[in-house]
């Protein structure tokens, strides 16, 4: 008897115990203890390291990639926006609010549809993708969303192996825990290649057009949103009737989305392009 006695003694401690446990938590995540877990907060920590020396983005580095450490790799991951910031070139950057919504639309439009939906990685969008390159019989549009590209034009090579594809659906969810869409937009419009020798928005519209971002028109912006695909094919440098080609398949997306009219369209599609005399 007295045994039992002992044992229910024990039983009522413990659960008196595990209810003040949880009684401790639910209290600590009403009063905004959550926020203690959050990706966004232990980004804060990062700015206490030393800051990372600036190093040219993945996709601008013309040497071999150098292999980093497990360690490194790690760093990266905790202190994401830490590792971004040392890739970014802030004398040439342009805030989203100075880049025409027919550029962002554009860019959405033709590269990742699904961009305001999705958390960095696309099943939909892949199929989607696969369906539209094959009603035009050539790759229209890819498969991989623009977190995704966005990290691997700042950290990875293009090496098509699993652990390349499994380190970037991690960072890319990393980049969608610890920055807004509009940031992203932001970050992507700035580092992606225009073809011509053009990183970013800013060298982009300046280059081609000699123009501010704020300025650029509709069918300008197409032009600008089709060069991603292949820099090297549909720079309108290299083959501006190709450009042109590339031009109206992204008008054609903004419409298939709903970003513009169909006589927006078509007037945009007529519209002649001036573009700015190549440098030398």
């Amino acid at each position: 008897m007295k045994k039992h006695k002992k044992r229910r003694i024990y039983r009522q401690f413990f659960r008196l115990i595990f209810f003040l446990i949880l009684l401790f938590f639910i209290t600590f995540f009403l009063a905004g203890g959550f926020y203690f877990f959050s990706p966004r907060t232990w980004q804060h920590v990062g700015d206490f390291l030393p800051k990372l020396e600036a190093v040219l983005p993945a996709n601008q580095q013309t040497d071999p990639p150098k292999k980093i450490s497990t360690t490194d790799r790690l760093s990266r991951m905790l202190f994401i926006k830490r590792a971004v910031d040392a890739r970014i070139d802030r004398n040439h950057y342009v805030k989203l609010r100075d880049i025409p919504e027919d550029m962002q639309n554009a860019i959405i439009a033709v590269e990742d549809n699904r961009f305001y939906s999705h958390y960095g990685f696309d099943v939909q969008g892949i199929m989607r993708a696969t369906l539209v390159n094959l009603q035009y019989g050539e790759v229209t549009e890819g498969a991989s969303t623009i977190t995704q590209q966005l990290v691997k034009n700042l950290f990875l090579s293009h090496e098509q192996s699993f652990g390349r594809k499994a380190e970037e659906l991690l960072l890319s969810l990393d980049m969608e825990a610890n920055y807004s869409k509009s940031e992203i937009l932001e970050l992507y419009l700035n580092t992606i290649y225009y073809g011509s020798n053009f990183y970013g928005i800013g060298p982009a519209a300046e280059g081609y057009f000699n123009k501010r971002p704020q300025d650029l028109k509709l069918p300008e912006a197409a032009m600008l949103a089709g060069t991603p695909n292949a820099p090297s094919l549909y720079s309108p440098y290299v083959d501006f009737m190709l450009a042109k080609k590339r031009q109206f398949i992204v008008i054609d997306a903004m419409v298939r989305n709903g970003y513009i009219d169909e006589t927006t369209a078509e007037s945009a599609k007529i519209k002649p392009l001036y573009l700015a005399e190549p440098a030398e």
